[in-house]
């Protein structure tokens, strides 16, 4: 799943060399943390948030397949 989000990412962003992805796994989630460059961080969230939305619920569909809960967060 950090793959997917990795590449969903570097495919979205004008830097994708700045991407990255750390997890922290939790007792009943995995987080997972996208890093993206300051430029690019209006592109990661989209207009209204819907950009960052649709990458949370294709990592959720992918998740559920896994039986597992993933978090995405989009730190600055």
């Amino acid at each position: 799943m950090k793959d997917l989000i990795q590449q969903m990412a570097e495919a979205l962003v004008d830097h994708p060399e700045e991407v990255s992805v750390e997890m922290v796994e939790g007792k009943q989630a995995s987080v997972f943390e996208l890093k993206v460059a300051k430029e690019d961080l209006g592109k990661i969230i989209g207009k209204n948030g819907r950009t960052a939305q649709s990458m949370r619920t294709i990592l959720t569909a992918a998740s559920a397949k896994e039986n597992k809960r993933a978090v995405l967060e989009i730190v600055e």
